[in-house]
């Protein structure tokens, strides 16, 4: 198993241990699922742990980020729509994307496109869409975050039409969250509601209600902000405003 990684992107990537051969990520699976220290629906879990690595290995991430990006939802491994993104910007072939909200209509755009592209792709997802699929006012994200579950569902669709090289056949989480339970999921039968749950957006009422407790921690330099965001992210999912708040607070002194 490897050390520590090197230099990318100009930056260390720490520790990133990469398993040789399927022993060696059978026993960092079952290592890391008894450590307590990775998502609520990996703990005690070194099944959908090694499913979400080995997915995780086939488009460049590491098995910490795997672990941090992928979901197992209904026994398929699928990525949140930020590390989508982020995918494809590290693609080579990468030209662009541009995003926009339609308000008045309650339509959102993606617009993406590879080098040397003639025409750029776009895709759209609204509101009567969301209706024609049963997702308008669900309960969960689709209440609290209408706007943002719009551009997620219309950022996967248009990403996936043109970097399915970069994203290994992954659609977001986000999207899985919503089809109906199919296969039977890889997580052990009783922790199989509590999951579902736990994939819950984190309520935007208690979030501002504990900004200012959680600021004080990282000010004083007792918890930094990775810490605080992995304490809540056991909780409920965080938006990625929500986790770059947390991130732009700094120790004071």
């Amino acid at each position: 198993m490897s050390n520590v990684a090197t230099l990318q992107n100009g930056r260390s990537t720490g520790l990133a241990m990469h398993p040789s051969s399927l022993q060696e990520a059978i026993h960092l699976a079952e290592m890391l699922a008894n450590s307590g220290m990775v998502p609520k629906q990996y703990i005690n879990n070194p099944q959908a742990t090694l499913v979400a690595m080995m997915m995780g290995q086939e488009i460049g991430l590491n098995p910490i980020q795997s672990l941090q990006n992928i979901a197992v939802i209904n026994g398929k491994p699928s990525i949140y729509a930020d590390a989508l993104l982020a995918l494809v910007q590290n693609h080579p072939a990468f030209g662009g994307i541009e995003e926009e909200m339609d308000e008045a209509n309650m339509t959102a755009y993606c617009t993406v496109w590879r080098k040397g592209d003639q025409k750029k792709h776009t895709q759209s997802f609204s509101k009567k869409d969301a209706h024609t699929a049963s997702l308008w006012g669900k309960q969960g994200p689709w209440t609290q975050y209408p706007k943002r579950m719009l551009m997620w569902r219309a950022r996967g669709f248009a990403l996936r039409d043109k970097f399915a090289d970069a994203l290994g056949g992954l659609i977001t989480v986000e999207e899985a969250r919503d089809y109906p339970v199919g296969e039977k999921d890889v997580t052990p039968k009783q922790q199989a509601e509590p999951e579902v749950q736990a994939l819950e957006y984190y309520p935007a009422d208690k979030f501002d209600q504990n900004f200012d407790a959680w600021a004080g921690l990282i000010k004083s330099g007792k918890r930094s902000p990775d810490d605080i965001i992995a304490t809540v992210s056991s909780k409920g999912a965080l938006t990625d405003e929500q986790q770059q708040k947390i991130k732009s607070i700094k120790i004071e002194g």
